[in-house]
């Protein structure tokens, strides 16, 4: 390995060049995935919907995500972030295309189970190029930077997609959106190549890169992933936190539209504004974990004390509901979104921290189809609740509760974060 005095994280650029290709492939993923609840409103007065019409289309769209999910966490493993984010990509932006040509919620179901199968690529690809090109001192950061792209997705949303809908549209919304799609695929496969295969790359910077002891690259299956406590750790967190984020980015244009009578065209700061907030606490969350290993903290400590600060930083949501204030309501709410995505980017390095590279993919991707089991449930759950008591309260106080518990469940399965012992 490397002589610790040899290694300068300065001595290249190139891995925040793939960073940066994360960041815009998540962001139009979140474009992609937010226009349905940002087009709800309009398509429940057109198309005569219930929230559980909306629950049902929700619920396929995560049925698609947990079993496209495991399953590209072993196709990225097997192929390489090129070429499996290359496969996610044509798949998504098919998927989301196909929207445009719905009629009613079994044909938009069967759209969003495209878009889910495709989407569901993003976070394990994503991940695995991660811990290809970045040391793990690095890594919470570069994930909560490309993270972000989801806020920024979700604010682009609800600014660009009412106007499209107003000049031509809501079919052809979708069909304008996708060609973003084609434009970042363009971009991946002309830009993206592992270190080893990349020319532009300085000897440093591949020397910053691998500064961690080199790790097993022996493939290692499912049945020994699933036996570990570790693994558990990862995916019983992503339980609980995945469906309050789904809720948020589903429910969220709706309950503003119903609590403080908004349209088409005024929701749209709001909703852009609590994204906006968010944004921040997906890099601040990242970027606090590596702060304090850079202080000396152990990994245990540092994603540790962050997710418990995030998940205090939730527990205001509950009382979302009595803000009489559509702004005091957007601090509240953008709040806990923020605390959300900083938790989330600690979660995330969890596999990278614990696991080979060669089970990174994997492991995100068992987690991420727990994640999303629990969010079929809540989807279900909250057409239900809304149907029947037209009150989030509920829901808001599931949402508050859920980031200690998930914090708690890491803990008491990995107490120290020690890596995984797979073989």
């Amino acid at each position: 390995m490397t002589g610790q005095r040899e290694l300068d994280p300065k001595a290249g650029r190139r891995r925040w060049v793939v960073c940066g290709l994360l960041f815009a492939a998540t962001a139009v993923n979140y474009i992609d995935r937010q226009m349905i609840g940002v087009l709800k409103p309009t398509l429940k007065e057109e198309l005569g919907w219930q929230e559980s019409d909306f629950a049902t289309i929700v619920f396929w769209f995560q049925m698609a995500y947990a079993i496209g999910y495991i399953s590209f966490g072993r196709i990225v493993d097997v192929l390489g972030a090129r070429l499996g984010y290359a496969v996610a990509i044509v798949i998504w932006t098919a998927g989301h295309m196909a929207h445009g040509f719905a009629s009613g919620v079994a044909s938009f179901a069967a759209a969003r189970f495209g878009l889910g199968v495709g989407e569901s690529g993003n976070f394990p690809a994503g991940i695995k190029a991660v811990a290809d090109w970045f040391p793990q001192r690095e890594r919470a950061f570069a994930i909560g930077l490309f993270n972000a792209g989801a806020n920024v997705g979700a604010i682009i949303t609800p600014l660009l997609v009412p106007a499209l809908v107003l000049w031509f549209g809501w079919r052809s919304a979708f069909f304008i959106t996708g060609v973003f799609g084609v434009a970042w695929l363009i971009a991946w496969w002309a830009l993206y190549r592992h270190p080893r295969d990349e020319a532009k790359i300085t000897p440093g910077e591949l020397a910053w890169i691998e500064q961690d002891p080199a790790d097993t690259t022996e493939k290692i299956g499912w049945g020994r992933l699933i036996t570990l406590r570790e693994t558990w750790a990862y995916a019983l967190a992503k339980f609980l936190i995945d469906p309050v984020w789904w809720f948020f980015l589903f429910w969220l244009p709706g309950y503003l539209f119903d609590r403080y009578h908004l349209d088409l065209k005024s929701f749209g700061l709001p909703l852009a504004a609590i994204y906006i907030i968010s944004d921040l606490g997906s890099v601040a969350g990242g970027w606090l974990s590596s702060f304090m290993l850079k202080r000396g903290y152990s990994v245990n400590a540092a994603r540790k004390l962050a997710m418990l600060i995030c998940a205090f930083c939730v527990l205001p949501i509950y009382f979302a509901q009595s803000i009489e204030s559509v702004w005091g309501a957007v601090l509240v709410i953008g709040l806990a979104t923020a605390a959300h995505q900083a938790f989330s980017a600690n979660v995330y390095t969890l596999p990278s921290d614990m696991f080979p590279r060669a089970a990174v993919g994997s492991v995100v991707g068992i987690g991420g189809t727990i994640g999303a089991l629990g969010g079929m449930g809540m989807a279900l759950f909250t057409g239900y609740i809304l149907d029947a008591t037209h009150s989030y309260e509920l829901l808001f106080a599931i949402c508050a509760s859920a980031y200690l518990l998930a914090l708690a469940v890491v803990h008491l399965l990995s107490p120290r974060l020690a890596p995984a012992t797979v073989e």
